[in-house]
This record gives structure tokens, C-alpha cells and sequence, in this order.
């Protein structure tokens, strides 16, 4: 193996000594040492060479050695100047001196260079808005946590060595910042994730990303792809125009009779008809059908392929053309449904090699058709090209198949065939020429296909519809019913985007479309924009190459406006430009957006956006892979956005509030004991009693919160505007915060208070009296706070209300026999029971109010104490 090749992998037979001459380079022969000779390489069996269709070998073109060493410095010195690897260039070289047996294996540059490579981006690590919510919120508690250390301190007048009182009250207080509050919502997620996997409708989800569910339900743009993602990436073959005449799905019969009775005529016409310089004669319908069905037969790059079906051995469906066993590979869907088209009205694609192509007629025959000459498709030219023999008379034509932009200036306006002569083969010979070339080879091979696409003949144009996906429109209509923008970003031309946008229903029937206009300079791209502002409720429809204009010189003036438009398509847009959208758009508008792919060139995209969704397509899983989360149909993301998006987000707001909430009940009744107590830092309960209080005595009916949901999943898809009041944040907020604190404050120092003063013959027993309130009124709090209860959330209460108990009877050594008898009292129970109810149904009444007038509640504190 050397470095310099990255292409080789192969088996030797024997090595020899490879040593630099003069320096230059690592192989005999390259420095004035004799030239290299052109290589044929046979990748597979080499036995199977002479069959007629090899499946397992590829017989490539003879090419230069240097051809596949673009760059590579040692060869600069030498003037050489190579070009870089074009389509079905690649092929394996061994060092001169070198015998290959049989290759093994082909090894392919997969470098940084690469166009898939550059075309993506470093994956970021995803924090979901929550959890940085959340943070803010225990750094408010920190603060805090400080403050009151500080304030009780002052409160002693710093007499003696108060520095040390301060850390005795960091400690004290410490449970004002909830530790396990961080513990909750990753469980809570956990469970979300779950959820989410499990929902039997929408089968196939998969969440790759557990530490963002709750994003889902705060999403204000949706930037999706559209093959594959808004459509089945199945093509189906809907037109045949020829001009005059154009045939649709119901009229595919006509064609299939003009194809049967084409082939049915005596060869001899039709060859006599071809002859050069017989008299042209204007053509029938029949054989303009018949010419257009047969050139839609021939430009492709689509293989029949045969399989065994149990029945049928695979050797034998292959020799006799078996229907049921083929199979067409292609790397374009575009191309198979071409061919099956082809084959539906009577000519079929039955077989092809590197040489060659058999089509069966619609009564059986088999015609062969020799290729002289294939040019493939490339994005530069937008199209491709074949020349086959077609008759024993040395007759070639040329076809070409592509975009209509593309070929509309080869066209010429007469209604003859281009056809080539053998005499004239010598004009497409010059291809191989420039392909063999190691100066500016691309320019070469460019050069000559351009001279052969000269004064060609219009036979037909095709319409290939890709459908749709099952619910795409209804899904796409919730969406927007919730308040999220959609937008459309695709690779694909302006017509069919916008044809695909119309027909999802992106864009609504009473939207006006503004199609913006390809800018160049500064000075277009500034009056488009003025254009464009002037409209008011129109959807967007823009190019990649515009979109790059304008975000080069009016970032923020395109995005201002784009962000107000209802929905945007922008077509012909790279993979970076996808990313390059999500990243502005969060940094404009501070909002939370989605984005969903199905193949390579939509992962950077996934990446960047705060939400990524893969669909599993027939692109592969490369996006899928890549994404936060998978689905299998585009109509799931619905689902995903409405229930478990809303519930994940509302859960984790309410889960994480009543954990603050918990922890702040207990500071707060520590406050009033040291208050008590002239401000001393002394502990109220011991160690095992604050353990057992976040975890075994409230830790399970505070979870079951993760169960809880205000409205059922049937009503939450019905009515999609529930979704817009999760978008401005409120379940998680300042005020919410606020209210929580309050509240805690308000329980914590009634329950103290309230001990002290219903209790104050037994004050030995303030701490079983305090901390039993403390625990039944964290249980009632939990059953006050469901909105739909669970039988799991039954469960909760009862088993932490006899761990409870249980720890009265069995743990003596921490909370003592005397004080176990006097909570089992009737006195403590009715007294308990009072305390609780007071200051629970309170903050109850507190909550309903407060929905409707918040300013309420110093009101009704104030009242409360008074």
C-alpha cells in the first residue's frame, strides 16, 4: 500500500523494490524512467469476463495514471496538471513492476474533501431551554439562600465570630436549592422518552435524544425537507406530451395500441424510412409515440435485475427474462418509473451490460440495442446522454434526457430525427479523446458532448408525479392551527417546489405566492426586498443562489421580513444553506425551531436546529441516525409535537416547580424556628428525618406528577390551539416562580406557626408534630395538584403514607417511642387535621384566584394573618 494512492487494495502476488528515483516520487518509471501504461481492471470474478451479462464485473475504460492523482505536488514539478475524478472514472491502478491477481476490495478517498463531508457540520450538543430556565432558577435560589444566611446573621448584630455563623446558616438553609431537583427531571425525561416509544400510534418512534423531550413542545418554526419527507419518494408516471397530443393516466390504452402496432409493421419500413437519404416524410402519430416510448426506454442508467422467487431458479429467470423475478435498480426513482412505465405499455427493459441493451417488443421479440457511447448525468449539465446502434444499416442515434432548461438550446424547431451515420461516428469518437486527456479533460468532454447536442429533435415530454405522503396536508394544517411556521427547504427546482407547496397545502388557497426573482448585486437584491415588503400575508418562494445575495447584504432586513410571512419554500438550497437558515433563525428571533430530513444532505440541518427529526425514507437512515428523534411518516410529527411535545413540557414544568416548592416548605419552617429561638442555627430535624423527606416519604407522589395531564391526547389533536399557550412559556415562568415561593413560604411558616401555637403544652414533640404536617400536607399538595389522576399516583400517596407510618412503628431510635404515642392520639389527629386543612384549602383557593386576578394574593396573605 502507498499513501499517494488512495485507491488501492489489492492482493499481490509479488513485491519488489520501490524505491525513490532522483528523488521524486515513490514509484519506478515516473521520472524519465518510462512511461506508465493504460490499465484495464476487472472488479470480481475474472472467470466470468467472456459471459455475455456479467453481474459481477465491470469493464472499465482504459485511463492515464496520472488521471487519478489530482494535486499531488510531485507532479507539479513535471507542469502536469490533473484533472479531478469524474463519474465512472474510478478504477484500480497497480505500481508498474506489480502482477495483480484478483481484486479484493476498493478502497475510496473519504476525506475532508469530500462533497458530503464539506456539506455537513460538526454535531453540537443539545441543552434543552428548560433546563437553562431551570438553572436561572436555582441561581434565584442560591441568591437567596444567601441573602437570608446573611440576614440572620445581621439579625444577631454579627456579635461574636459571625463569619462562621454565616456558614453554619449556608448549611442550615442549604435545602432552599433542591439537589434532587436536577435527579427529577432527568428521571422525568426518562419516563417522556418512554412514552414516546411506546405509543402504539405512532409505531416505528424512536427518541436518540432523551435529554430534550419537553422541546418538542415549545417549537415555533418547522424547517422540512421535501422528497422523501413531505413526499413518498416514489415516482409515478402522469403525462406524455408530444406536442399536439398529450396523454394522461386515462388515456395510457391509445399509447399502448400505438407501441403494439408500431412493432407489428414490417421491419423493413421502418429501416428503409431511416436509410440515409430517403425522403423525409412528416410522421404519424403511431411513430412519434412509438420514438418517444423507445428514447424513455433507452436514456437511463436503470439495471433490470433477477431474483429467484423459490420457484424459479435465478440462473434460469435470467435467461428467459422472467417478469416476476426482475427487479430495476437505479440510483434515481425518476429513472425506474420511467422504465416501469415503459413497461406497462408494451416495451420492456429486460436487459443491460456496459455494451449493451435488450428491450422486449409487445410480441416478444427481443431487440438489441449496442452503446457506442454513454455521456452520464452530471450537475453541472442537468442531463445525460446515449448513443446506440439501431440497426444492421450503421445507423446511431443520439438521445438525450434532462431538464427541459437545460436542453431547450439543442433543440431544434423541425420534426426530424437527429441521426448520426457511421461515417460521422468519428465526431462522438473524440469523446473517448477527451476523456483519455490530462489537460483539462472536463473542459474537453464538455466541448465535444456540446457539438453533438446540435439541432436535436423534441420527441416528447414526460410528467413524473411524486405523491404525496398518507395525512401530509392534515398534519401540515395542525401545525399551523398551533401556531408554527412551516417552511420548506429543498434541492429541488422552483416549479416542482412550488408545485409540492401548493399541493401539501403549505400554502393556503387564499395566499398569494411572491416569487422572488434571482438577484445577483446588491442594487437587485435591495429592490426585490422592497417589492417583497409591500405584500402583506404572501408566502415566499425563493432560490438558494437569491437567498445567498440577500443574506449577504440585508441579513437582517430578509430575515424581519421572512419571519413574518405564514410559510417560505426556498428551493435549490445546499445542505449548508439549510443549517444556515436554522442558525439564523434562532438568533433573530430567540425562538425554538425543529427541523426534518430523511437523507444525507438534511443532516446538517437536523444538527443544527434545536429539535432534530429524522424519517426513515429510502435515502437510508444517515438522517435518521443523526437526528434527536425518528419517525417513520411524516403525519407522526403531529402527534409528537401535540401530545407528547405539550405533556413532556408541562410535566417538567409542574415537576420541577413543586420540587422547589418542597424544598422551600422545609426551609421555611427551619426560618421560623431559628426565629423562635433568638435566631440560633440550630437544626430542626436531624439527618435521617431531611433524607427521608425528599426521598421515601414525597418522593413518589411528587414523581407521579411525570403522569399527569390536563387534557386527553383525542383533544389535544382536535384542538391544536392548546398548543400556542406552551409557546410564550408560561408553565415554566417568573411569575409561576413566584407564585410557588409564595406559596411555599405562606404553608411552611403556617405549619410552624400553627404547631407552635395548637401544641405549644407538648412543644417537647414540635419536631413529630411539625414534620408529620409537613408530610401529610406535601401529600394533600400532590392530590390537589392532579388534574387527571392515574392509578400509579394512587399508589404513590398510599405507599409513602405507610412508609410513614411504618417508620412511627419501627424507627424508634430516630423518632422516639414516647413521640410514636403521641402522634397515634386523638388530640394530635383532630389538631393535625385542622392545621392542614387551614392552610391547604387556603393556598387552593389562593391558586383559583390568582388565575384570574394576580395582583390578588398580598391581599389574602395580609387577610390570612390578620
Amino acid at each position: 500500500m502507498t499513501d499517494n494512492i488512495p485507491l488501492q487494495l489489492v492482493r499481490h502476488k509479488k513485491r519488489h523494490d520501490n524505491k525513490r528515483r532522483d528523488g521524486c516520487c515513490p514509484w519506478s518509471r515516473c521520472c524519465g524512467g518510462g512511461d506508465f501504461r493504460p490499465r484495464t481492471v476487472w472488479l470480481g470474478h475474472p472467470e466470468k469476463r467472456e459471459q455475455r451479462y456479467p453481474r459481477n464485473v465491470i469493464n472499465n475504460q482504459k485511463y492515464n495514471f496520472f488521471t487519478f492523482l489530482p494535486g499531488v505536488s510531485d507532479y507539479e514539478r513535471s507542469e502536469r496538471s490533473c484533472s479531478g475524478i469524474q463519474v465512472g472514472d474510478l478504477i484500480i491502478v497497480e505500481k508498474v513492476g506489480l502482477l495483480i491477481s484478483t481484486v479484493v476490495g476498493v478502497v475510496i478517498y473519504t476525506g475532508k474533501e469530500l462533497r458530503s463531508v464539506m456539506n455537513t457540520s460538526n454535531p453540537r450538543h443539545k441543552i434543552g431551554l428548560i433546563d437553562l430556565e431551570v438553572n436561572c432558577l436555582t441561581k434565584i435560589l442560591f441568591g437567596a439562600l444567601v441573602v437570608v444566611s446573611l440576614v440572620m446573621v445581621a439579625l444577631q448584630h454579627f456579635a461574636g465570630r459571625w463569619y462562621l455563623q454565616i456558614f453554619r446558616f449556608l448549611l442550615l438553609f442549604s435545602n432552599i436549592v433542591p439537589i434532587s431537583l436536577r435527579v427529577n427531571l432527568d428521571m422525568g425525561k426518562m419516563v417522556f422518552s418512554w412514552m414516546i416509544k411506546k405509543d402504539s400510534k405512532i409505531p416505528g418512534t424512536v427518541v436518540r435524544a432523551s435529554t430534550i423531550p419537553e422541546q418538542l413542545g415549545r417549537i415555533s418554526y418547522l424547517l422540512t425537507d421535501k422528497t422523501g419527507t413531505l413526499t413518498q419518494n416514489e415516482m409515478v408516471f402522469r403525462r406524455l406530451h408530444l406536442g399536439t397530443v398529450a396523454y394522461g393516466m386515462d388515456s395510457m390504452d391509445e399509447v399502448q395500441s400505438h407501441v403494439f402496432s408500431a412493432y407489428t409493421q414490417p421491419p423493413h419500413d421502418l429501416q428503409a424510412s431511416r436509410a440515409p437519404g430517403a425522403a423525409k416524410v412528416r410522421k404519424t402519430i403511431s411513430s412519434r409515440v412509438h420514438e418517444a416510448v423507445k428514447a424513455i426506454a433507452l436514456v437511463h442508467n436503470v439495471t433490470p435485475v433477477y431474483e429467484s422467487n423459490g420457484v424459479t431458479d435465478q440462473a434460469e429467470a435470467e435467461q428467459h427474462y422472467e417478469d416476476t423475478c426482475r427487479v430495476y435498480q437505479a440510483s434515481s426513482p425518476d429513472e425506474v418509473s420511467l422504465v416501469q412505465w415503459t413497461e406497462s405499455v408494451g416495451l420492456t427493459l429486460v436487459g443491460r451490460d456496459q455494451s449493451s441493451v435488450q428491450l422486449r417488443t409487445p410480441s416478444g421479440q427481443i431487440l438489441n440495442f449496442t452503446i457506442l457511447q454513454a455521456f452520464p448525468f452530471t450537475y453541472e449539465s442537468k442531463r445525460m446522454g446515449i448513443i446506440v446502434r439501431v440497426s444492421i444499416l450503421g445507423l446511431c442515434d443520439l438521445y438525450i434526457g434532462g431538464a427541459k432548461y437545460f436542453i431547450a438550446p439543442s433543440i431544434e424547431h423541425c420534426d426530424w430525427m437527429f441521426t448520426l451515420s457511421v461515417q460521422e461516428t468519428n465526431q462522438w469518437a473524440r469523446y473517448v479523446q477527451a476523456k483519455l486527456s490530462v489537460h483539462d479533460r472536463s473542459l474537453k468532454v464538455a466541448t465535444v458532448i456540446e457539438s453533438l447536442e446540435m439541432e436535436m429533435e423534441l420527441l416528447c415530454l414526460t410528467g413524473v408525479e411524486d405523491q404525496l405522503q398518507a395525512d401530509v396536508r392534515p398534519t401540515l394544517e395542525i401545525l399551523r392551527n398551533a401556531g408554527i411556521k412551516v417552511w420548506m427547504l429543498t434541492g429541488d427546482k422552483l416549479e416542482t417546489a412550488t408545485c409540492t407547496a401548493k399541493n401539501a397545502h403549505l400554502v393556503t388557497r387564499n395566499q398569494d405566492i411572491h416569487v422572488f426573482r434571482p438577484v445577483t448585486t446588491r442594487s437587485e437584491a435591495h429592490l426585490e426586498l422592497n417589492a417583497f415588503r409591500r405584500k402583506h400575508d404572501c408566502a415566499l418562494v425563493i432560490s438558494g443562489d437569491s437567498l445567498e445575495v440577500c443574506l449577504k447584504y440585508y441579513e437582517y432586513e430578509f430575515m424581519e421580513l421572512a419571519c413574518q410571512c405564514p410559510a417560505i419554500v426556498c428551493c435549490r438550497c445546499a445542505p449548508t444553506q439549510k443549517a444556515q437558515i436554522v442558525r439564523l433563525l434562532q438568533e433573530r428571533t430567540g425562538k425554538l425551531t425543529c427541523a426534518v430530513g430523511d437523507g444525507g444532505n438534511d443532516v446538517s440541518m437536523i444538527q443544527e436546529a434545536d429539535c432534530g427529526v429524522g424519517v426513515e425514507g429510502k435515502e437510508g437512515k444517515q438522517a435518521s441516525l443523526a437526528a434527536d428523534f425518528s419517525i417513520t411518516q411524516f403525519k407522526h410529527l403531529g402527534r409528537l409535537l401535540m401530545v407528547h411535545g405539550r405533556n413532556s413540557y408541562k410535566r417538567s414544568a409542574a415537576l420541577s416547580q413543586f420540587v422547589i416548592h418542597r424544598s422551600l416548605c422545609i426551609s421555611t419552617m427551619q426560618a421560623v424556628f431559628s426565629s423562635v429561638f433568638y435566631f440560633a442555627s440550630v437544626p430542626l430535624y436531624q439527618g435521617f428525618l431531611i433524607i427521608g423527606y425528599s426521598t421515601i416519604y414525597t418522593m413518589f407522589p411528587v414523581f407521579s406528577l411525570v403522569l399527569d395531564k390536563d387534557v386527553k391526547s383525542e383533544v389535544a389533536m382536535l384542538y391544536p390551539e392548546l398548543y400556542k399557550d406552551l409557546l410564550k412559556g408560561r408553565p415554566l415562568s417568573f411569575k409561576t416562580f413566584l407564585i410557588w415561593v409564595l406559596i411555599s413560604i405562606y404553608q411552611g411558616s403556617i405549619i410552624m406557626y400553627g404547631a407552635l401555637l395548637l401544641f405549644e403544652s407538648e412543644f417537647v414533640h414540635i419536631v413529630a408534630i411539625s414534620f408529620t404536617s409537613l408530610i401529610l400536607t406535601e401529600l394533600l399538595m400532590v392530590a390537589l395538584t392532579v388534574q387527571t389522576w392515574h392509578w400509579l399516583m394512587i399508589v404513590a400517596e398510599l405507599l409513602s403514607l405507610a412508609c410513614y407510618i411504618a417508620s412511627l412503628v419501627f424507627l424508634h431510635e430516630f423518632i422516639g417511642h414516647i413521640i410514636a404515642v403521641f402522634v397515634c392520639t386523638c388530640s394530635f389527629t383532630a389538631e393535625q387535621t385542622e392545621v392542614i386543612l387551614k392552610h391547604a384549602l387556603c393556598v387552593k383557593i389562593i391558586h383559583a384566584f390568582l388565575k384570574r386576578q394576580p395582583c390578588g394574593l398580598v391581599l389574602i396573605l395580609i387577610f390570612k394573618i390578620m
